[in-house]
């Protein structure tokens, strides 16, 4: 069967079960009436906040509340909620609750690879330092050459978010880190760990970082297939990911017809990441900044009309071809992810009494059972999703950028890459977790008492980067002024990012001509303008649902393929030690 039928089959399945589920769901709602609640609160929130004046601008108020961005929620709304049911289906577990199948796969897969690897993100942390320094430099510089001209996750001919020298001489394994961690350093630190911690409670971060250790195994696994199954073209174009690693690798292995199906499905799935975590949620956390800090108001069309901005920021960039502001945007957010690191060590240290206290809240509040916060599991699930979504370990997305690397040896990249999900969420996702619980020190929220993804902070509904902004500008008056411009460029960087990731995958199913191009970018472009405009609770279970789904092919074709990661571990050792030798 040619691909495009096997991807016709497919699209079909999936939207067919999809417009069912979504179908059914309004059925229930519209009998019980929620969508018309819905629309009462969210008045009667605008008729408090508005109590001065008269009748008449109440009755105005009210009717701007069921503005475009409330009617593009609605209409979107059941679509995430499907495809959160559909992805987030939960399976009996023996002497336990139902779990998620996504999560228990997602663990278990990095659980299997640490212990298969022999506890590689602890055991090579060291020579993953080393190599990043510089030291196996000339060793590296044997490797194949790999042209220049890459088309994966690029920008004015340089690789965003790798964590590699991609080119002689071009830059230094220690400044490609930096890159690398500056451009993982994003919304996923800021938003969804206030998320996780404002729903699960201080026990969610303890999970954050197990999820954040074992995480470095798959990152391992994923970045060194990405590079062994990589594909270049005539012209010098280097394509990668898990689409290839899954049609090549299994076809080298007699599962040819198995590979073509998960590369496609991967294919699909990490189209939907790009514009959910990697577009949507991006989008709808720097509108919800914007509106926060110029006062807008949260009904209305003004996420519309920030989405609408964006929306045409990011065609300037990935449809007109004008590469300046995201070369603009790639030498200004490392320094907003150093100011945002400095700035909650500052905190942590200006409250260092309150850390002890505040790392036992994390570590005894990861196995409550308190059911205000979901008890044992709800905290465990709420960790694992942020720092999945986070540090992205297990959904295959890293390899795309990793996969252009110059380098005769794929594992030396894999044991690199180990680096980020340390970095990313062990590290930083933990200083915004203490931040958050220090601010929560005298109880100005309830922990797990969240609606929609947001809680209520002295009367004001905060969530994600709304909470984030509101502890550290507790310590540090006016930061979120700096929060508010980090925000914005980290979403544009990682819209542009993800961009590519889509484009990639799109390729891969329709083809690589330029109608084939344009669509995909204007698709993109319309799903900013609705991430601006739904809520948060929406756009978490669709961003969620769409980067877990790409789990499910990824963690199959690892698990298939791991014996060749572990050859060429054993070949890139060998060689480290025949250097060290020397």
């Amino acid at each position: 069967m040619r691909r495009s039928s096997v991807v016709a089959l497919i699209f079909a399945a999936i939207l067919f079960t999809a417009a069912s589920h979504a179908s059914a769901q309004s059925d229930v709602e519209t009998s019980a009436g929620e969508p018309v609640a819905e629309v009462v609160d969210d008045s009667a929130e605008v008729i408090d906040a508005s109590s001065a004046v008269d009748a008449s601008s109440v009755v105005d108020t009210a009717d701007v509340a069921v503005g475009l961005d409330q009617q593009i929620d609605k209409l979107f709304k059941p679509v995430a909620d499907t495809w959160g049911s559909i992805v987030f289906a939960k399976v009996p577990v023996p002497g336990s609750d139902p779990l998620p199948f996504v999560l228990i796969l997602l663990v278990f897969g990095a659980a299997f690879f640490t212990i298969v690897f022999g506890f590689i993100n602890v055991r090579l942390l060291p020579l993953a330092i080393r190599v990043v320094s510089g030291h196996y430099d000339e060793m590296e510089k044997e490797g194949e050459d790999i042209p220049k001209h890459v088309e994966v996750n690029e920008v004015d001919g340089d690789l965003v978010d790798t964590i590699r020298d991609e080119a002689d001489g071009e830059v230094s394994h220690f400044q490609a880190l930096a890159t690398a961690v500056s451009g993982t350093v994003g919304l996923g630190n800021i938003a969804g760990v206030a998320v996780a911690v404002a729903t699960g409670g201080p026990g969610a971060t303890f999970w954050m970082i197990v999820c954040g250790l074992l995480g470095m195994s798959s990152k391992f696994v994923e970045c060194t297939l990405g590079v062994k199954y990589r594909d270049v073209d005539d012209d010098g174009t280097v394509h990668g990911g898990p689409m290839y690693y899954l049609t090549k690798g299994l076809a080298g292995m007699g599962l040819g017809g198995v590979g073509k199906v998960l590369g496609v499905l991967f294919a699909l799935f990490c189209i939907g990441g790009s514009f959910g975590g990697g577009n949507a949620f991006q989008a709808n956390q720097a509108a919800q900044q914007i509106k926060s800090l110029l006062g807008m108001p949260d009904s209305g069309a003004s996420g519309t009309v920030i989405g609408i901005v964006m929306a045409a920021m990011v065609a300037v960039v990935i449809i007109g071809g004008i590469k300046r502001i995201a070369k603009w945007t790639e030498k200004i957010v490392p320094l907003m992810a150093i100011i945002y690191c400095v700035a909650a060590l500052i905190i942590i240290l200006m409250n260092v009494t309150s850390v002890p206290a505040a790392i036992s809240e994390i570590v005894s509040g990861a196995f409550t059972t308190d059911a205000a916060v979901g008890g044992f599991l709800g905290v465990l699930i709420q960790g694992f999703r942020r720092a999945a979504f986070s540090n992205e370990a297990g959904t295959g997305s890293a390899s795309i950028a990793h996969s252009a690397v110059k380098t005769k040896y794929p594992a030396s990249e894999g044991i690199v890459a180990l680096l980020e999900p340390f970095i990313d969420t062990v590290v930083i996702c933990t200083m915004t977790a203490i931040v958050i619980v220090i601010f929560n020190t005298e109880g100005l929220f309830v922990w797990g008492e969240v609606t929609g993804g947001n809680v209520m902070v002295d009367g004001t509904s905060l969530g994600g980067v709304g909470l984030t902004s509101r502890a550290f500008d507790s310590v540090l008056p006016g930061f979120r002024y700096v929060l508010t411009i980090a925000i914005i460029l980290f979403a544009f960087s990682t819209m542009i990012s993800w961009s590519y990731y889509g484009l990639q995958s799109w390729k891969f199913l329709f083809g690589k001509s330029q109608a084939s191009d344009l669509t995909y970018k204007l698709l993109f472009c319309v799903v900013v303008v609705i991430g601006s405009a739904i809520s948060l609770g929406s756009v978490i279970e669709f961003s969620d649902a769409m980067i877990f789904a790409m789990v499910f092919p990824n963690m199959i074709g690892m698990f298939l393929l791991f014996p060749k990661v572990r050859e060429e571990l054993r070949k890139y050792l060998s060689a480290c030690a025949e250097r060290d030798s020397r």
